[in-house]
Formats: structure tokens, sequence, C-alpha cells
């Protein structure tokens, strides 16, 4: 089973490649790893997609918070959070469909951020299912070159009150 995982953490050299390595000595693998900076200076969230078990979940997030520099680890339940990711995606676009390829894109609320001789670059924001959908329209286009973020997240307003960072300092 997928499970979404957000782990707040200190941003010090080696934080990011000690979480990585933990999942790979215990053999999981990691389909989708986001990190970026958090609203905190010095704070990082990683965001980290993984196949697995739930009792095998468990003990992995137990692990985790054995880490150096790992502040919180929560599970952002699909009901409970709201998940995106980007994609970035050129197409081939002759001038003549160009307009029907773009129409198909305002569709999906993606942008023109680049137009070549020959080809159209999109960016898009959406549940991974939505840029799946874009990518099957635009694939008979001719795609060029498809480049995604990996998924983050964040709890929903509405779902139970995670610990506050500050409690945990």
């Amino acid at each position: 089973m997928k499970h979404t995982i957000s782990v707040l953490l200190e941003d010090k050299p080696g934080a990011l490649a000690r979480i990585a390595t933990m999942f790979a000595r215990r053999g999981f693998n990691i389909d989708s790893l986001a990190v970026g900076p958090t609203e905190r200076p010095g704070v990082s969230c990683i965001t980290l997609r993984v196949d697995a078990e739930h009792h095998s979940l468990e003990q992995i997030e137990k692990q985790i918070h054995k880490l150096v520099n790992v502040l919180r680890v929560t599970e952002l339940a699909p009901d409970e959070a709201v998940e995106r990711e980007l994609l970035l995606l050129r197409v081939g676009a002759a001038p003549e469909r160009r307009a029907e390829l773009v129409s198909t894109a305002e569709a999906f609320k993606a942008r023109v951020v680049d137009l070549g001789p020959d080809t159209v670059t999109f960016e898009l924001t959406g549940t991974p299912e939505e840029l799946e959908a874009f990518q099957e329209l635009a694939r008979p286009y001719g795609i060029k070159e498809l480049v995604r973020t990996g998924r983050v997240g964040i709890a929903r307003a509405s779902a139970r009150k995670a610990p506050r960072l500050s409690a945990i300092n």
C-alpha cells in the first residue's frame, strides 16, 4: 500500500542522505521524494511516497524519529491531506495543431511557459492522477521531454491537529 510521509527536520548537511539510506537498507523503494524549506528558518520538510504495509510503516516512522536532526514524522492520510505535484511537459506541436493542444491544456488549467518553433512547454500543478491524465492526452502530439516533482502534501485544516513544531523544540 502507498503511503505519504512528511518529515520535518533541521536543515543540516547529510540529513536527507541519512533518511534515504535508512529506506534503502531496509529494502523500501521511495516512489517520490520532495524536499524544501518550511516557514521556519533552518527547518526543511521532506515528503516521501513509499509502498509499505501498515506494520512496516510504523517501524519506519519509529526509526526515522531516532535519526539525528528529525523533529517530527507524520503520515499524510489521503482523506486528511492535500497532496500535489508539478509537471513540466514539452510536447511537439506544429503551428496548425497548437490551438487544439492549448485548448486541451486549458481544460486542465495548465499554463504555457515556453513556445518554440515546433514545441510547446506546459506547467501543470495537480494531483498525480490529473497529471497522468494530461500526459495521456498530450502523448499523441509527441512528448519530447517530461519532468515531475515529487509529491508534496500538507494536512487539511479540518483534519486532526498535528503537534506544533515549536512544542517539540
